[in-house]
């Protein structure tokens, strides 16, 4: 009845399995008929820590109790601690919380470009800032504009202008494509909805290399790879590679609401002054009551080392399953894009299988398969649900 109401009366803008979930603890889920299945899609990185962790749900419910929303109109007693702790997580002195992936997108879009009028110095309405083909950042106008996927742009035009597109991974079409105009260099360190691509070793580090010999900020897009999804804080870190402004999302907000920041240095982020940015609900107390717990468990090192730990697993139970379907394993900590040969069934076909197997998982572009299981997974639940995935491809 569920899936009828929902194609009945819901907007037809995605095609989810034929599951129905009604419960989730962990890294499972239960669905309407009490059948149990392993989250290895964990909210695209928004479930990091399993489903209703009980440190996370618990710091919603004290919030609740208290105080929900004041707008930012007025102080809370939770948005400074939030802000406060947020940046020493990342080693920044100033925060600016949104809502959702998209927004924290957009904000850093604006805040590059007001940058780069106000600090830099680029002639009014001329800025550019260079992203990469494959790229996923959002949604909205402006980020579809410069998608590659004529999926996510397709009949949404006319488009924002004022980005320039290079190959992803490629340092010198970066380094071609700067001119005394460009601002920013918007990326992210693994791209995750093109499959969980991995950039050559170094590209990171050269891409800062490059912004600092020519004045642009960079800007890492960390919504999916960041928060220890990778093994690390930040996926920036497997290169020693501290970004101008992190971008956050997705797990920061505890897999219980949408919660998402901007992450910079004063020098950066007091281009907003009061009424040129905002949000309504960005920064609401019950968001940043539940950031904070996620702040406090990631400032211990324990979740990174334990991501690094199942990442090992992963990688290695993947590429030992050896089936001739697959073309190649990519993973970077517990998050892996495995592409499938020519002659395999489609990705969407495989996660079918897989969820009347009891996994489930997400496809990517057709060939591609993404797994992303929530941090509480245990070794042996990932070695079984592998083994499941060598079954679905037969």
């Amino acid at each position: 009845m569920s899936i009828t109401l929902e194609e009945l009366h819901g907007a037809h803008n995605y095609h989810p399995l034929p599951v129905v979930l009604t419960h989730g603890e962990g890294a499972w889920v239960t669905d309407v008929s009490g059948r149990r299945l392993l989250d290895l899609l964990a909210g695209y990185s928004a479930l990091n820590f399993g489903h209703r962790h009980p440190r996370l749900v618990e710091a919603a419910k004290r919030q609740l109790d208290r105080l929900t929303l004041t707008s930012r109109a007025f102080h809370s007693d939770q948005l400074g601690e939030f802000c406060a702790e947020l940046a020493a997580l990342a080693g920044k002195e100033a925060v600016l919380p949104m809502n959702t992936g998209a927004e924290a997108v957009e904000t850093g879009v604006k805040l590059a470009r007001r940058w780069g009028y106000r600090i830099k110095g680029v002639p009014a309405d001329t800025a550019r800032v260079i992203v990469f083909d494959g790229n996923f950042h959002g949604r909205t106008t402006t980020i579809v504009s410069f998608s590659t996927d004529p999926v996510a742009r397709e009949d949404y035009g006319p488009y924002t202008p004022g980005f320039d597109v290079v190959k992803y991974g490629d340092l010198d079409a970066l380094r071609a494509a700067v001119t005394p105009e460009t601002v920013a260099v918007l990326l992210e360190p693994v791209q995750g909805e093109a499959g969980v691509v991995v950039p050559p070793d170094g590209w990171l580090r050269g891409v800062r290399e490059l912004c600092d010999e020519h004045g642009m900020l960079m800007v890492a897009d960390e919504i999916q790879s960041g928060l220890a999804r990778t093994g690390r804080t930040f996926a920036c870190d497997h290169e020693d590679v501290v970004p101008d402004v992190y971008l956050l999302g997705k797990a920061l907000g505890g897999g219980i609401l949408p919660l998402s920041a901007v992450v910079a240095d004063r020098a950066v982020m007091d281009v907003f002054t009061p009424g040129s940015h905002g949000s309504t609900f960005g920064g609401n107390p019950l968001a940043a009551a539940v950031g904070r717990e996620v702040v406090a468990m990631l400032s211990t090192g324990e979740w990174q080392e334990r991501a690094t730990e199942l990442g090992a697993h992963l990688d290695t139970a993947l590429r030992g399953l050896g089936n001739r379907h697959i073309a190649e394993v990519r993973t970077r900590g517990p998050w892996a894009g495995v592409t499938l040969t020519a002659d395999a069934p489609d990705a969407r076909v495989i996660c079918e299988r897989m969820a009347a197997y009891g996994v489930l998982c997400k496809e990517a572009h057709g060939d591609t398969l993404r797994l992303a299981p929530p941090l509480v997974v245990t070794p042996e639940e990932l070695t079984w649900a592998v083994d499941m995935l060598g079954k679905a491809l037969g």
